[in-house]
């Protein structure tokens, strides 16, 4: 599944079918990956619309088993994982002892004594580590399932009726972050109800050398309902229209979950200390008296497109810092999630710009989701 470091990046299970199919390829996390198919927005579109197909294979799974699996969870990262019920799901974050996000992660329980965390391609390392480190004096054992497992993401409001013309698992039963073992198309995985696009959806975590077999079947059960392959790229667009957070981008070590807004994602609650406790209180304090910046979502009043790194401005000063921006499909509007001030932070703040290359464009503030699914 993958090729040795002297060869360039990494390569998925479905690395040729993607260049059959005539994907523009590009490195990500160390990995090469299709970064778009065809057209972008119509790969977009048609999430949002009808339903996309993704190779997600690049994202990090470790497993942590034994007796004390959960303990070692509920130590090692900022939720109560225990609390989680078998087949269920939670999003979560690994900290640093300041309080640093070092990755926002899916950890799913397979069984009473048995989780898979998946962690973000560029983290995974990172993640691994920790969790190793942390493990010292726990009867749980970590282990570093990347190459165990390929990982296929069916997206948009056809996903469910093209799954269940391939599997009698049920569907219908399955909760929005839940995983239950199923087959499909005559192969075994992992069916998550999860993903990172906004609408409903999910992720198939099978063997390498399932892979090929699941993408060809899941794109002939979707021919009809209009599934189309999608990259990366599309995959970016959707999640900054609803608002998710990217690691490297609106989350990092310089940053606490409280700082993003995510401080709902701590439990102090649960039994025992963890990582970056004591730091992470502090935070909380920080963030119910008066938070330095907020994130919030900038919808363009012209045409130019913010990036990241942009400067966000008001009354001739810098209030802030674009994390995320890109033009929206969806709403026919460039897009931008940023840091800024508390006092500039309200929807419908007056006077807020961003700084497109000395040029101060207008922005409207607006909270987060841009986007939202009707259920």
């Amino acid at each position: 599944m993958s090729s040795s470091p002297t060869t360039g990046p990494r390569r998925t299970a479905l690395d040729a079918l993607h260049r059959s199919l005539g994907a523009t390829m590009t490195d990500f996390a160390g990995w090469d990956m299709p970064l778009r198919y065809g057209s972008e927005r119509d790969e977009h579109l048609a999430v949002r619309t009808r339903a996309g197909l993704f190779d997600l294979s690049h994202m990090g799974e470790i497993t942590v088993t034994g007796p004390q699996a959960a303990a070692l969870l509920d130590h090692a990262l900022v939720g109560n994982i225990g609390g989680v019920k078998t087949a269920r799901a939670r999003y979560t974050m690994i900290c640093r002892e300041d309080g640093g996000i070092l990755d926002d992660l899916i950890v799913y329980r397979l069984a009473d004594t048995e989780y898979l965390v998946v962690a973000n391609a560029s983290n995974a390392q990172v993640v691994l580590d920790a969790l190793v480190e942390r493990s010292a004096g726990f009867d749980a054992e970590v282990r570093d399932d990347r190459d165990a497992y390929a990982l296929l993401a069916v997206q948009g409001p056809q996903s469910p009726g093209i799954l269940a013309s391939l599997t009698d698992a049920d569907l219908d039963g399955l909760k929005y972050y839940a995983g239950l073992p199923g087959t499909v198309a005559g192969v075994p995985a992992l069916i998550a109800r999860t993903g990172y696009t906004g609408e409903d959806g999910f992720e198939l975590f099978v063997k390498p050398e399932h892979a090929v077999e699941l993408w060809q079947a899941l794109t002939k059960a979707g021919e009809g309902a209009g599934l189309v392959p999608c990259g990366l790229s599309c995959r970016d667009t959707l999640r900054l229209e609803a608002g998710m957070p990217l690691y490297g981008h609106e989350l990092s070590t310089a940053l606490t979950p409280f700082d993003a807004g995510l401080g709902r994602v701590v439990k102090f609650e649960k039994e025992g200390d963890f990582v970056g406790r004591a730091a992470l209180a502090e935070a909380a304090e920080r963030a119910a008296s008066a938070p330095p910046r907020v994130l919030v979502g900038l919808i363009a009043e012209g045409r130019r497109v913010p990036r990241a790194g942009y400067p966000v401005v008001a009354d001739g000063k810098v209030i802030g810092e674009v994390t995320s921006g890109a033009p929206s499909p969806t709403l026919g509007k460039p897009l931008a999630m940023a840091y800024v001030d508390a006092e500039h932070s309200a929807p419908g703040t007056a006077g807020v710009g961003v700084d497109i290359r000395g040029s101060h464009e207008p922005y409207e503030v607006v909270a987060l989701p841009f986007y939202k699914r009707q259920k």
